[in-house]
């Protein structure tokens, strides 16, 4: 990747992690649509975010009350911090404005303003409750995305094709199983898996309906269908 384009993904990210600010203040939602589910995943770090600010804050003070008697420095510092307090608080709005999405037939996985991934329902192969928790990168290639929240995870999707994922620098990766977390892991799990009845039920059904029985003579209907996949 050339140094342009990443700056011009950079810029983005920057821009999208602001924007996020006014939403948040707004208590509005981006990308989600009327009938979908948003599945929030901010709890998790929730604690820590607002902790860091306060720090922050405070080390705003006093580093203004230190540099008092020198007006530059002072300026200087002042707009460093108010930036610092700004990207931590950024880093929550944007996971509270930008949760994770089960639509009619996609899930949309967002890890804040940093990164998401779209995997079509229909190659959802299982879904299950799974808590772990981060220590290390996965050393099996890159076939598992973790997009962990408070160095953990407690969703697991495993998926009967790849598919592909795009990071915040443009690195693609061949995914096959995707952790994620939210907040109530466990109606996550069951809303995923009811939604996936629905869409391999509709599926079953368009296949039966494709294969018409034959009749004529002798032969008696043939009737057959698709069974049904269970996510």
């Amino acid at each position: 990747m050339s140094r342009a384009t990443a700056l011009r993904r950079l810029a983005a990210h920057e821009a999208r992690w602001l924007i996020s600010l006014g939403w948040w203040v707004a208590r509005r939602r981006i990308g989600v649509a009327p009938g979908e589910r948003a599945l929030g995943y901010a709890g998790a770090q929730a604690a820590f975010v607002y902790g860091l600010t306060f720090v922050c804050v405070v080390e705003t003070v006093g580093v203004g009350v230190l540099l008092a008697d020198r007006p530059a420095a002072h300026a200087v510092m002042l707009v460093l911090d108010l930036y610092t307090v700004l990207v931590i608080l950024g880093l929550q709005a944007a996971a509270v404005t930008r949760p994770h999405v089960l639509g009619a037939d996609t899930l949309w996985l967002r890890a804040g303003a940093r990164r998401d991934i779209r995997i079509p329902l229909e190659l959802i192969a299982s879904v299950r409750h799974d808590l772990r928790f981060v220590r290390e990168p996965e050393k099996d290639g890159n076939e598992v995305v973790e997009l962990a929240v408070g160095d953990q995870t407690s969703v697991t999707v495993e998926l009967s094709e790849p598919v592909v994922a795009v990071g915040m620098l443009g690195r693609r990766e061949t995914v096959r199983t995707v952790r994620f977390h939210a907040d109530d892991a466990r109606a996550a799990v069951a809303a995923l898996r009811a939604q996936l009845a629905v869409v391999n039920a509709g599926a079953a059904a368009e296949a039966g309906e494709g294969t018409a029985p034959e009749t004529g003579g002798d032969r008696a209907p043939e009737i057959g269908g698709a069974a049904v996949r269970q996510g």
